[in-house]
């Protein structure tokens, strides 16, 4: 019986190519999009739960408090001294480790050097993320402070292979270490992402302030094993109680969360999770099963479109005795085939786009063919695909009464089935529109968060690392690149205008009250020409001068930490940093250096001759790129051969604050995109069927003296009737969930009436264009050869 129906299935496929090829190419397109979706879904919901007993693995966060206890902002950088306060007072967990780095550093062996992301860890590094080791003994690879773990690829890229135990490699070209251990690649969806890993006795010896770990400070991540996820909450109340016990100065809690729910539960109020990314994640699912559901429509219209065409089969074998079910498995048949066939081809496209697809967001799937769990879930997803799109058809098809479809007297002019198939093109289309309007409103969305003022110039300003003789000999490189023409100006800084490097508690002012202790700040340490490079818009005073020699104790304050200060007349005043005082020299406006979704923390920039780290550059505008780059290089390869040149640009690292955003952009652009083309083949479908089925009518309307236009109108009007009211289906909803959507930024955009029209306009051009097509055809063909069908 199986044979049997297969081969009719193969039958009708054939005999309706058109049909067959727009139902495969719609299936295998909204497949291969919901596929590619999905593998996107689960790179995403499995971040850091490939480590062995990722349940147990937990970051240490802090709850900020005011005087009276509420909560202010929850931080995942906690008190410097911590992780060590729980090490020793809490037995529940089985291992802690402080983690620091992070940073592009020169790596050699001699011969090549690279700069690779390091970090440095606690020895119990290796016994929280179980890190897979191909050579050395993880138990005491960071024993010892000369030791150094490579990663696969790092060893690969130094020695040429994985035998690299026991040899030596040199760092920042100023301390020679031991390799005791080269570990498997991490996966890409890994939060703690780097190279090589070493030891942070190690840090502590290159670091003096590393040494002395202040619990006002929050410089470092910590990240706990517990022995029993379950008693998560009584290791918490303990856990709570550190930080107030080792620190008066502020009211704070420390509380460990999960490490894997991190990256998509991050956003935290009143210290509780309240979601984060999770949302796009939903979004996403929503989008790929729509899109199938869009290309499953697509089938359900054009089958049961065909009604007429299957009704007379229908009657015949019903009546030799054919039951309902044996004609709905045959129906359901025909449907399976096509997924089947549907499904190969989205197998190959998924194959052959993954490469693009991760290149355009910047992330890294492997599809894994010898999981077990990737096959059952294609087959799931083919299964379902199946079942929904040849369901309703089946159940249609097989109702048919015999008497009636043997007279001819078929479905084609009741309600029902044309009133169904006018709601599933109404859903197509609403749909389409909602994912318009969702397009345009994000992309204004991020339009407005990277527009929004930065509080600095970002043209033409670059950075780079202070490696090497950089560091030391720092006033000559500046002296050299200033000779050459390639920069302006030139300033060191501790860290990047783009990145938020130390909170910190401790500002002492003139007429500070008790809850001014509970303020925190963000720092930046600098030295001379900061506003000439950086373009940092002063309120009040002046710049860090060589031309007075009291600068090297002097700072300048943001708009907004002088206002939490309540300071009248900020400039000239005293103000105590760690016991240093230091006299306020200026008031700068507030510039982005944390999120450029929500409101920075109040900043200080102090001046200081030993701390550096980064360099700024303020091209010249008279030359071009690639010159003002060539120039750099030149210099800084002179003076610093030993380190590779690498500059960013600052507009380049701000727009990657926006990759969140930026991806959903991408998805939702694409994969609308891919859902107006499917609906569009199923609309060309069904207008090809209708004029099919009217071609006679049409004949003798040509005849008659009918124009072609009116005959195009007689074909258009009822599809774009439909594409109108999923309009004002589509566009209501799209309107309240973007509303929702823009609510959890602090800075956003609105929606406008222009997007809202343009979505309408658009999907109405592009389905006439659609249905134009066809009816055009269908009004120009030969009345004489119309009078002849059937």
């Amino acid at each position: 019986m199986f044979s049997l129906n297969l081969k009719i299935a193969l039958r009708n496929l054939w005999r309706n190519k058109i049909s067959s090829i727009i139902n495969i190419v719609g299936l295998a397109v909204g497949l291969s999009a919901c596929l590619l979706l999905l593998l996107y879904v689960n790179y995403e919901m499995n971040f850091d739960r490939h480590f062995k007993d990722s349940d147990k693995i937990y970051q240490v966060m802090t709850n900020f408090q005011d005087a009276s206890g509420k909560i202010t902002s929850t931080g995942g950088v906690p008190g410097n001294g911590i992780a060590m306060a729980i090490k020793s007072k809490i037995p529940e967990v089985d291992a802690i480790t402080r983690i620091g780095g992070g940073d592009h550093s020169l790596i050699a062996n001699g011969e090549k050097s690279f700069k690779k992301t390091d970090l440095f860890g606690d020895p119990e590094i290796l016994k929280v993320f179980n890190y897979e080791f191909i050579a050395g003994d993880p138990n005491t690879a960071l024993n010892t402070p000369n030791g150094i773990v490579l990663t696969e690829s790092m060893a690969k890229l130094l020695f040429g292979t994985t035998d690299a135990l026991n040899k030596t490699v040199r760092y920042k070209d100023a301390y020679n270490l031991k390799v005791t251990g080269v570990m498997k690649d991490l996966p890409a969806n890994t939060t703690l992402r780097y190279d090589y890993l070493m030891s942070w006795s190690f840090f502590e010896s290159i670091n003096q302030y590393v040494k002395n770990p202040g619990w006002g400070d929050f410089s470092f991540l910590a990240i706990a094993k517990v022995n029993n996820p379950a008693l998560i909450d009584p290791i918490n109340a303990k856990v709570k109680l550190l930080f107030n016990e080792n620190y008066k100065e502020q009211k704070n809690q420390n509380f460990l969360y999960p490490l894997s729910d991190l990256h998509l539960y991050g956003e935290f109020k009143n210290g509780k999770s309240v979601g984060g990314d999770i949302d796009r994640i939903y979004l996403f699912v929503a989008l790929a099963f729509g899109i199938l559901l869009v290309a499953c429509i697509n089938f359900m219209n054009m089958a049961t479109a065909k009604s007429e065409r299957r009704a007379k089969e229908v009657g015949i074998k019903k009546t030799i005795g054919a039951t309902r079910g044996s004609l709905i498995i045959q129906f359901l048949t025909e449907a399976m085939v096509l997924v089947v066939v549907a499904v190969l081809f989205a197998v190959v496209i998924v194959e052959v786009t993954l490469p693009i697809f991760n290149n355009l967001l910047d992330i890294d799937i492997v599809i894994g063919y010898t999981n077990i769990g990737y096959w059952v879930g294609i087959l799931a997803v083919a299964l379902v695909t199946g079942l929904l799109s040849g369901m309703y058809p089946a159940f249609f098809l097989s109702s048919f009464n015999p008497i009636q479809t043997l007279k001819r007297k078929t479905a084609r002019a009741k309600l029902i089935p044309i009133n169904l198939r006018q709601v599933l093109v109404v859903g197509q289309f609403c749909f389409a529109i909602m994912l318009i309007i969702s397009t345009l409103v994000i992309y204004k969305q991020m339009q407005f968060i990277r527009n929004r003022p930065i509080g600095y110039n970002s043209n033409l300003l670059a950075e780079m690392a202070q490696d090497g003789d950089l560091s030391s000999k720092f006033e000559l490189f500046k002296t050299e690149l200033l000779k050459s023409g390639a920069a302006t100006a030139v300033n060191q800084t501790t860290q990047s205008m783009t990145h938020v490097g130390n909170w910190f508690y401790g500002l002492k002012w003139p007429g500070m009250e008790e809850k001014g202790k509970e303020i925190v700040f963000n720092r930046l340490q600098t030295q001379y020409d900061l506003v000439k490079t950086t373009g940092i818009e002063l309120l009040e005073g002046r710049d860090f001068s060589k031309d007075f020699a009291s600068d090297s104790a002097t700072i300048m304050l943001s708009s907004s930490a002088v206002k939490v200060m309540q300071l009248k007349d900020p400039i000239g005043k005293t103000v105590e940093l760690f016991g240093n005082k230091l006299k306020v020299i200026a008031v700068f406006k507030d510039f982005l250096w944390d999120s450029p979704y929500r409101p920075g923390k109040p900043m200080v920039i102090n001046f200081s001759k030993t701390e550096n780290g980064n360099i700024n550059l303020r091209l010249n505008p008279n030359n071009s790129l690639s010159k003002n780059v060539e120039l750099i290089s030149a210099v800084a390869k002179n003076i610093n051969p030993k380190y590779p040149v690498e500059m960013k640009f600052v507009n380049d690292l701000f727009a990657s604050k926006l990759q969140s955003e930026k991806i959903l952009g991408i998805l939702a652009n694409l994969f609308g995109g891919i859902a107006i083309l499917i609906s569009c083949m199923g609309l060309y479908g069904l207008v090809a069927y209708s004029a099919e089925q009217r071609t006679k009518e049409f004949g003798v309307r040509r005849v008659l003296g009918a124009s072609v236009s009116s005959i195009m109108q007689l074909l258009s009007v009822s599809f774009l009737k439909m594409v109108l009211v999923a309009a004002f289906i589509g566009v209501p909803l799209a309107y309240y969930l973007m509303n929702k959507w823009l609510a959890s930024f602090e800075f956003r955009t609105s929606i406008s009436f222009s997007i809202i029209f343009t979505s309408i306009i658009g999907t109405a051009v592009v389905a006439f264009l659609t249905v134009g097509f066809q009816a055009y055809k269908a009004a120009r063909a030969n009345p004489v050869e119309a009078l002849k069908y059937e």
